[in-house]
């Protein structure tokens, strides 16, 4: 047992060190292209290389060759080759007559012949990027189909009818063929983005949304698939389920690459159908079917997994006015509108005689009945009015959406509403942990901590860490914070309670009410079951079709790039979104992983990226010294000394700002 258990750790560390070496050698890789480019075009043209530098700052270890010296630095984010005539540090050799009289200077050199030498960077990186690409589509590269994995509750696309397992085809008119075809159109619009596609139940749909620009970039609200299948990761020894779920108490166990196949007997084609066949059973003990990695398709194990029983703590919050609505639902065709409160179902009171985080239970229950509603509904701010409507919910499962983002509304998708549930207490549940507390009606929390059980830590959870969430007026997530309860079965809280007099705090573990019946146990929509992303491959026939669908993805890596840039110009986007070589490391690893091919994909869009970024007209990059070039070009004079040493000192302070800048955003944020 020993010799096995060091066997398999022993893998993991090799892979993990051939992952670092394999990262290590494609960024430099990436970057010894550029600069080879600029060497390799300045000797063509006759001018003396003093140094080929993969790297900044001190020599680690250097060497000459001939008139060359090739140097290893230490700050690894680029590199430089200095030619006589041509330092960025010192800019005053451009404008030297001395060092012009040198036939063999940079200086010296015809405009033309200095301006090959300059784009030379550029131009290898595209090439390099392209052959990178090709090299990736021959081999296959997955990447993630435009197939909807959820929409979340409030946002654009959900407010537009997106459900989970949507196929979107189209955007604006193009073929959609990946899931960053919907970030990206999103990402760049100008305003609002026209989507067709198919839903699950095969009806097709054309909506028109607008992007919610609130945050650090347009978006819409779409998270994309998994697939049926469960990881198979570095370490053999990894847990694909969540700690303290059904899931991990399953009967057998699930195993790493194990793909469902049923539920209860009935097929499953996709992650959708297995998101609705686990929530319209969320009460009852379930069989699921899967196929074993490695065995035949037509084997099925079947695994006893029971039901995952919400945590609470006895507390009834008030219910908020409604934040959203599906066009064209149960809700929109009853005349509920944005802004109402729900005050009473079915002549039952919400929050004293209904739970509010209860609410998507009970019209998921009555699926195809009427159900009478009275809403308060803001007419004027002095007075408020009363409205009945009747509503008929749809056949959809409860808590099929999650509230897993901060601030996220809690949906109620049989009746395609959501809203949020405030932080007031209007009732405790006797026995609770909340009674138990002291905690009364009409107190407020104000903060929530979920702590880690005692004597744990967060790598007995998977690396999952405590959270907690303060309330106010514009914070009031309280069904976010109640479902990371969920996913932290177990975990003690701590609440910050105010009573309009004092604050105080007080501690309790959830509970899974005893006096409910087994089989009518509320229970989550989830068994806690880690899976997959949904991945389609691409993959070239020949290298001519490589090569053809290399082209074509660094021409449109390029244009997201710019787009990028202008969208960060103009404020659509926010430099909060940009990512320094820290967090590049930490993707750079992570897909290489994954395979080679997400590797030479990632290491072709990173090269892509570096010739853009290095032509922008920026003095101390290609690009401002093109524009210098272009000016003696077109005036047959050099530029000045004083403007030039200026400008350079000016952009050179501009680009390590900025790559301090991004280094504070990989390590603080």
């Amino acid at each position: 047992m020993e010799v096995v258990l060091s066997g398999l750790l022993l893998g993991t560390l090799v892979g993990k060190i051939t992952n670092i070496a394999l990262v290590a050698l494609g960024l430099g890789l990436v970057i010894f292209f550029h600069e080879l480019g600029h060497f390799a075009v300045a000797k063509w043209c006759d001018v003396k290389v003093e140094r080929f530098s993969i790297g900044f700052g001190p020599i680690i270890y250097s060497f000459k060759y001939g008139e060359t010296e090739y140097a290893l630095s230490i700050i690894p984010f680029g590199g430089y080759v200095k030619m006589l005539g041509q330092d960025d540090v010192d800019p005053s050799q451009l404008t030297s007559e001395e060092i012009a009289l040198d036939p063999r200077s940079y200086s010296a050199k015809p405009v033309y012949q200095r301006m090959g030498i300059i784009s030379a960077g550029v131009i290898m990186n595209i090439i390099t990027g392209m052959l990178f690409f090709a090299l990736a589509f021959r081999m296959g590269v997955a990447s993630m189909p435009s197939v909807v994995g959820a929409a979340i509750p409030g946002m654009p696309a959900w407010q537009a009818g997106i459900q989970p397992g949507d196929v979107i085809e189209k955007i604006d008119g193009e073929k959609a063929s990946s899931y960053m075809d919907i970030i990206r159109s999103s990402a760049f619009s100008d305003g609002d983005i026209t989507m067709e596609g198919t839903h699950l139940n095969g009806e097709t749909f054309e909506v028109t949304i607008t992007p919610d620009r609130t945050g650090t970039r347009p978006q819409i609200g779409l998270i994309p698939a998994n697939s049926l299948k469960i990881p198979t990761y570095q370490d053999p020894g990894a847990s694909v389920t969540s700690k303290g779920s059904a899931a991990a108490k399953a009967e057998p166990s699930f195993l790493q690459g194990d793909t469902f196949r049923t539920i209860d007997g009935k097929p499953i084609a996709n992650y959708a159908e297995l998101q609705r066949a686990f929530a319209s059973k969320s009460n009852q003990t379930v069989k699921a079917g899967v196929n074993r990695k490695g065995t035949p398709a037509t084997e099925i194990v079947e695994i006893t997994v029971g039901n995952n029983p919400f945590h609470s703590l006895g507390l009834w919050m008030d219910i908020g006015q409604i934040e959203s609505i599906q066009d064209g639902s149960p809700a929109a065709r009853a005349g509920l509108k944005v802004g109402d409160k729900i005050t009473h179902i079915d002549g039952k009171d919400v929050g004293k005689a209904l739970n509010p985080l209860r609410l998507p239970n009970y019209f998921s229950d009555k699926a195809g009945e009427t159900v009478a509603m009275v809403v308060k509904r803001q007419q004027d701010a002095a007075n408020p009015t009363e409205v009945n409507l009747n509503v008929v919910p749809l056949d959809n499962p409860a808590w099929l959406e999650h509230p897993i983002y901060a601030n996220t509304p809690l949906s109620v998708g049989s009746l395609g509403i959501a809203f949020h549930v405030i932080p007031t207490v209007l009732k405790v549940e006797e026995g609770s942990p909340a009674a138990k507390a002291g905690i009364k009606p009409d107190e407020r929390i104000k903060k929530i901590k979920i702590m880690l059980p005692e004597n744990q830590t967060s790598a007995d959870w998977n690396g999952m860490p405590e959270v907690s969430y303060e309330f106010d007026d514009k914070n009031v997530n309280w069904a976010n914070a109640f479902w990371e309860i969920q996913a932290r079965p177990g975990w003690p809280v701590e609440l910050t309670v105010s009573n309009k007099r004092q604050l105080r705090e007080v501690k309790m573990t959830p509970w899974v009410n005893p006096n409910q019946e087994p089989g009518e146990q509320w229970s989550l929509p989830i068994r806690g079951i880690k899976m997959e992303m949904l991945r389609e491959t691409q993959q070239a026939q020949d290298m001519g079709q490589a090569l053809g669908m290399g082209v074509a993805y660094t021409t449109n890596s390029a244009k997201d790039i710019y787009l990028t840039l202008k969208s960060l110009v103009t404020g659509r986007v926010s430099p909060l979104e940009l990512s320094g070589p820290v967090k590049i490391a930490s993707v750079a690893y992570e897909v290489a992983h994954q395979g080679y091919s997400e590797l030479l994909l990632f290491l072709g869009f990173l090269s892509v990226n570096l010739a853009v970024l290095n032509f922008l007209p920026i003095p101390v990059l290609d690009g401002g010294h093109m524009v210098f070039l272009c000016w003696e070009g077109i005036t047959r004079k050099r530029p000045n000394e004083q403007v030039l040493a200026a400008a350079t000192y000016v952009g050179m302070i501009f680009v390590l700002g900025l790559m301090l800048f991004v280094l504070y955003l990989d390590i603080f944020l």
